[in-house]
């Protein structure tokens, strides 16, 4: 805490002062005395309020009372936000900012609580305004990162890197341009790139708008360094509340947009489009007119769209969406009912569930094989509203697709062609080299489903709420039709074998629906990370063994010289006295305290939170055999996640903490050392924090994909344009979500150990390391992936490189590649400042910065 005792100096002009209002001052110094005692009884409230009034009375108090009043702040909102009083957090903020504007350690702390709560751009501008009064500050570096991720997506990079998609925009837009379509808007206008090209190609106005803040200022500081600040509009405003003439004039002919994610309606541009042509596009052309003048009529571009899909066969899907293990760490996995991904391409999903995910094929580890051919499974006009408006009334399509390949059923992939205009279109396949995924609807099948040639499987196609649905419901094999949607009562006339018994059929049915409403009951959801995490049995066959191994010394340890035997039934009663006590702190659903409580005599305590997930365990503990009094959680004991590294209770240690270190997306977790320090204060003598230690592993890389997904490259403009200054603020410098198995790059050294980070022993801890590495051939570095060995304890360790892992890897992006010859000796200084690692790089005098 600051020095609260401590008294101002005060010069020449704040005496006189003084002597002029002696009741001001009088009424400063007693509320700078009463905000000091506030804070010495953590009064924090109160206090806030008085160091307020001083510094609103007595400005020359600012320098003085700096650090106290921002620990006041602190310590009050820390407060607020734990009772929820959120406005009265901002407001106290907005308060402080009055006071102290230029102050970049509350900027930066406003746009912490601003980014937790979900306010992502507000929180941008509050981190941009602390880097541009300190840039080298380190918690406002770190966090500006992070949230542009979020605000600036890296598609954003790779789309002005794609060439061939730019140039067909452009060429389609010139020609509607030049064909008569004199106005234009541009919806979700981005970095201002498609409204700018309609500008170039001679429109007469041009009007754009964009949702996202960042988004919207960096296009109308893209327009301005373009010189087109005067004759384009932004807007930053929704389509769907724009009207004529309040936003734009008149209607306008042309309308470009690419508001399309990977599975093609995402994004709104249904609801969009139809909105655009009832309120701010002109009339389309009909037969009517078709021969008259252009510019009376509206256009879109894209004109339309065919979307296509496959059936796959992919062990990496499967894993990360349905659970594929019988047994986990020795426990039974058959009690624990239906677990699966929040992604689902049933017929009938839970409000919760989203209809498909992401992914690029080409990148994905193992590969995958397709089981059918090619089908279009949709195609739709933006050019005709009637069809637009009728989508979601569609009838649901049934395709029956025969069988290519034998294999595993495991996902529908889907792409789509964007028809520019009649003669361009853009495809998002999985064979193009292009900026798109392709969207993923897995299948969640409790069993894996082999298809064999000859088989037809059928698919039910559908466009509820504006998402476009697939389905895999049925296989047809040799006359008879196996359901795979379990969600679905078929009508009596699908069944293509007759039941001669229809009282047979009504028990059958009446079966059914009592399985599905249990199944439905004991159903639950997890994270994609997490099921790729439960499905990671060397993770928890390691996890088992380490913990078996302390477990036993530490009983050993409690009843030497005692002749007693030791008690390592899970389901056997232990003397409260002799129990250990195992906290696991992992995020999202973990199973390492079940697996501790499994070890007998051992009282394990899960972080789980969500009720589902606790009753999955539960399932699991009473069916392997654990006694319920064995597994407790811990969030319902403590008050709030903030305090959730404390004693077990009173009198007692943990004999292990279970932390979790690594991110899904491949970095430290974000205050992993403070905690450790924490759990070390709360082991019993002989407990141990697991992991123990994590080695960072990385090597020197070229690689082109790196470069496209982080900045926009070269030095030419973009279609002519000055784009590349700008977006590249948003350059971020270490790239997550990789996987370094199937990552298009040039190895152009071995692997080296980078850093070590000691969580039983901090005095082995350092700040940075320089590291040697040899170059084994000659390229251009322009990146050094990373992963990391998690050591459980000196012998039992896991990778986050496994083919396994349930972790993505990341790498550190140098800003300028680095020309090496084979036999060259490149310096890494590596430096982890919380969980941002920043690296300096230079071979001979050459120096190169990767934050």
């Amino acid at each position: 805490m600051p020095n609260t005792s401590a008294r101002p100096k005060h010069g020449r002009r704040s005496r006189r002062r003084r002597r002029g209002d002696p009741a001001r001052d009088e009424l400063v110094s007693s509320s700078l005395q009463s905000a000091q005692q506030c804070l010495l009884n953590q009064d924090y409230g109160t206090a806030f309020v008085h160091y307020l009034l001083v510094l609103n009375l007595a400005p020359e108090f600012k320098e003085f009372a700096q650090e106290s009043f921002r620990f006041t702040l602190f310590k009050w909102a820390e407060e607020l936000d734990s009772v929820g009083r959120i406005q009265e957090l901002f407001d106290c903020y907005e308060q402080a900012l009055e006071i102290l504007p230029a102050d970049e350690v509350i900027l930066n702390s406003m746009g912490e609580h601003l980014f937790r709560m979900g306010f992502r751009d507000e929180a941008a501008g509050y981190f941009h305004k602390a880097l541009k009064l300190r840039p080298e500050f380190p918690e406002a570096r770190e966090n500006f990162y992070r949230v542009a991720n979020w605000l600036v997506e890296r598609w954003h990079f790779l789309m002005l890197n794609d060439h061939g998609r730019n140039q067909k925009y452009q060429q389609a837009i010139q020609k509607a341009v030049q064909s008569g379509c004199s106005t234009v808007l541009d919806i979700g206008t981005g970095t201002g790139i498609l409204g700018m090209c309609a500008k170039q190609a001679g429109a007469a106005e041009v009007y754009a708008c964009e949702l996202s803040k960042t988004m919207y200022e960096l296009a109308c500081e893209v327009v301005t360094a373009n010189g087109m600040d005067g004759d384009i509009k932004i807007l930053h405003k929704k389509s769907l509340e724009m009207e004529v003439p309040a936003d734009i004039p008149h209607r306008v002919s042309l309308v470009v947009t690419e508001t399309v994610d990977a599975g093609l309606f995402g994004e709104g541009i249904i609801e969009s489009l139809i909105h655009a042509w009832h309120h701010l596009l002109l009339p389309p052309k009909s037969n009517a007119n078709k021969f008259g003048e252009q510019s009376a009529t509206g256009r879109v571009i894209p004109a339309g769209a065919t979307v296509f899909a496959l059936a796959v066969e992919c062990p990496e899907i499967r894993r990360h969406h349905r659970l594929c293990a019988t047994q986990v760490g020795g426990l039974s996995m058959a009690a624990c009912g239906e677990i699966h991904s929040p992604v689902s391409c049933s017929s009938e999903p839970e409000e919760s569930v989203e209809p498909y995910t992401t992914e690029r094929l080409s990148r994905l580890p193992g590969g995958y094989t397709a089981l059918t051919e090619p089908f279009t499974a949709l195609t739709i006009d933006f050019n005709n509203v009637q069809e637009l408006e009728g989508l979601s009334s569609r009838e649901v399509q049934r395709i029956q697709l025969p069988v290519t390949q034998q294999g595993e059923l495991d996902a529908l992939a889907v792409w789509f062609q964007l028809h520019l205009d009649e003669e361009s279109s853009l495809s998002t396949g999985p064979q193009e080299d292009t900026c798109w995924e392709q969207a993923i609807y897995p299948v969640h099948s409790a069993k894996c489903f082999m298809l064999k040639p000859g088989d037809e499987l059928i698919v039910e196609v559908s466009c509820r709420d504006a998402y476009l649905g697939l389905s895999c419901v049925a296989v047809l094999r040799g006359g008879r039709q196996i359901h795979l949607d379990k969600s679905r009562s078929w009508p009596r006339s699908e069944n293509l074998v007759p039941n001669p018994n229809p009282e047979a059929e009504l028990c059958t049915a009446l079966a059914c629906l009592q399985t599905n409403q249990k199944q439905s009951k004991d159903s639950c959801l997890l994270e994609c990370s997490e099921m790729a995490l439960l499905n990671n049995t060397d993770y928890h066959q390691s996890f088992c063994s380490a913990l078996d191994k302390l477990i036993s010394q530490l009983k050993v340890k409690l009843h030497s010289g005692e002749g007693a035997a030791l008690n390592t039934d899970p389901a056997g009663s232990t003397p409260a006295s002799d129990l250990l006590y195992v906290l696991d702190v992992s995020e999202g659903f973990s199973l390492l305290a079940l697996l501790a409580a499994s070890q007998g005599g051992v009282k394990a305590y899960s972080s789980v939170e969500k009720s589902k997930q606790q009753e999955v365990l539960k399932r699991l503990a009473h069916s392997n055999g654990i006694s319920e009094q064995l597994l407790e959680f811990w969030l319902n004991r403590v008050e709030d996640e903030q305090g959730m590294l404390q004693r077990p209770s009173g009198e007692k240690l943990w004999s292990a903490i279970i932390l979790d270190c690594v991110e899904t997306c491949g970095l430290i977790r974000q205050k992993l050392m403070e905690k450790a320090s924490l759990a070390r204060c709360l082991l019993e003598e002989g407990g141990h924090i697991f992991p123990e230690r994590i080695v960072v592993h990385g090597m020197l890389v070229e690689s082109d994909t790196l470069l496209r997904e982080s900045a926009v490259q070269g030095l030419e403009p973009t279609l002519g344009f000055n784009i590349a200054p700008f977006i590249n603020q948003f350059t971020v410098p270490v790239h997550v979500f990789l996987d370094f198995s199937t990552l298009e790059c040039r190895h152009l050294s071995e692997a080296a150990e980078l850093f070590v980070l000691n969580l039983m022993d901090a005095n082995s801890n350092y700040i940075n390391r320089e590291v040697k590495i040899k170059v084994t051939s000659a390229g251009r570095i322009t990146a050094v992936p990373f992963w990391y060995h998690i050591y459980l304890d000196q012998e039992i360790s896991v990778s986050s490189l496994g083919q396994n892992s349930h972790w993505k890897q990341a790498a550190v992006v140098l800003p300028e590649p680095l020309q090496v010859q084979a036999g060259d000796w490149v310096c890494l200084n590596v430096k982890l400042h919380k969980s941002t690692i920043s690296i300096l790089a230079h071979i001979e005098n050459t120096h190169v910065v990767m934050d």
